[in-house]
């Protein structure tokens, strides 16, 4: 069991509870059956006690004919005795064992005129229970005294408590299940909530449901302003990022219609926009959606129709099937996919081939790959560093695998170079599946 579960904690206090309850009212029941078996033993020893003195004379002695007419109504089993005390002698069982009164601090006590008083005391057999009687005469007091074994006080008691504990035991069985049941209902609520709070972490939804009992609400209505907060900055991030682009985007498109494309200006100041790029990128970390839920096909389709626009001596072949659903927001997917097919687009011959498929549970494997050089396996760490090229042609800057990579981990995605059935390079991505697809 979890010692940190709120449900662990709330069974076990409620099993010492119920245990607690149950063990008090058991000691309660087994008390007071004890006192009623008690008072029924009192009432057949204080009917001996009047059978003892009804063979009392005035004078002290025993009427020993009556007594002996009676001497039924005192044999009432084994372990019963009976005493007669008195001026004359003493006349009764010869085995009578040491009385006291019951009760701390009455060892001493002498012997009370009516009522007959209570008495306790051990033979060879254990416990006795007796009834002390004492009479006036004219030759002095009589002391009459009947007793009991105490097994005729406790094999009731016994008798008794077996059938009650088996009552005890179920009555905790069923409390312990009720309680269960009880936990199961009370904190189902607070198990709805944690998967609703899952489903917006996933980009299933945007807010928790606050219809929530009076002491969840309060949570639900902080989780949806919390919720709220992180969108507004997300949105805002986003913003900051898209109008700093947007106000370096025209310098450098300006400074970039004075020079030749092949002069060595031109390379520094695509290097200077690869720079801008990889920055911004790299800044999406602190404001990327990782609720993000992207179908995959119609981005591809896109993509693909512009870079071949811009490269139409290459085949394209786009091998996407429909439903797909990425967990990456579509704008930085396009960019991803922009990255790797103008890559792919610069060095192939005549094909390339873009293609996903699924992975492991949960993700999905994108590959674009291409018919051209390719890259020796000893070199492609080296070109996933941003600003390295392997070639020395005008077109590129070394920074879009190292933007595609680092976007992709942003989303929790992996990024691998491979070599391609068609002889080139194939990069190949695992991505995150959307819970929606």
């Amino acid at each position: 069991m979890k010692r940190r579960s709120l449900r662990t904690r709330m069974i076990l206090l409620s099993a010492l509870a119920t245990l607690a309850a149950l063990g008090l009212a058991g000691w309660t029941m087994a008390g007071v059956l004890g006192r009623v078996v008690t008072g029924g033993i009192d009432q057949r020893l204080d009917a001996q006690l009047a059978v003892l003195a009804s063979a009392v004379r005035d004078d002290g002695g025993v009427d020993r004919a009556r007594l002996a007419a009676r001497q039924g109504s005192l044999a009432a089993g084994p372990g019963w005795r009976w005493r007669i005390e008195g001026p004359r002698g003493t006349l009764g069982s010869t085995d009578f064992p040491a009385l006291r009164p019951p009760g701390p601090g009455r060892g001493g006590a002498a012997p009370t005129l009516l009522p007959p008083a209570p008495l306790e005391g051990e033979d060879a057999h254990g416990r006795v229970h007796a009834r002390r009687l004492v009479v006036d005469s004219a030759a002095g007091p009589v002391t009459l005294t009947a007793s009991a074994p105490g097994r005729v006080i406790g094999r009731p008691v016994r008798d008794a408590l077996v059938p009650l504990a088996t009552v005890i035991l179920l009555l905790a069985l069923i409390f312990a299940l009720a309680a269960w049941v009880q936990l199961r209902f009370a904190l189902r609520p607070l198990a709805i909530l944690v998967a609703q709070i899952g489903a917006i972490r996933r980009g299933e939804r945007e807010a928790v449901e606050e219809d929530q009992p009076s002491e969840l609400q309060p949570l639900a209505s902080a989780l949806n302003a919390l919720a709220a907060a992180h969108a507004a900055t997300l949105t805002a991030a986003r913003q900051s990022a898209a109008n700093l682009a947007h106000a370096l985007k025209t310098p450098v498109a300006t400074l970039a219609l004075t020079l030749a494309p092949d002069s060595p200006e031109a390379a520094q100041l695509r290097r200077i926009e690869g720079v801008i790029r990889h920055t911004l990128a790299r800044a999406r970390a602190a404001a990327v959606n990782r609720r993000a839920s992207t179908e995959l096909a119609p981005i591809a389709a896109d993509v693909a129709g512009v870079i071949g626009t811009l490269r139409p001596g290459i085949a394209m072949c786009i091998e996407v099937p429909q439903g797909y659903r990425i967990a990456i927001d579509p704008h930085d997917l396009a960019e991803i996919l922009g990255n790797l097919l103008d890559n792919a687009a610069r060095h192939a011959r005549h094909r390339i081939l873009l293609a996903a498929g699924e992975d492991t549970p949960g993700t999905i494997r994108l590959t674009v790959e291409d018919d051209g050089p390719g890259i020796p396996p000893e070199r492609r760490e080296q070109v996933l560093q941003p600003g390295v090229r392997l070639d020395e042609g005008p077109a590129g800057d070394g920074f879009g695998l190292a933007i595609v990579r680092d976007l992709v981990a942003l989303y929790g995605g992996r990024m691998a170079l491979e070599d391609s059935m068609l002889g080139g390079l194939r990069v190949a991505l695992s991505c995150p599946a959307s819970a929606t697809g």
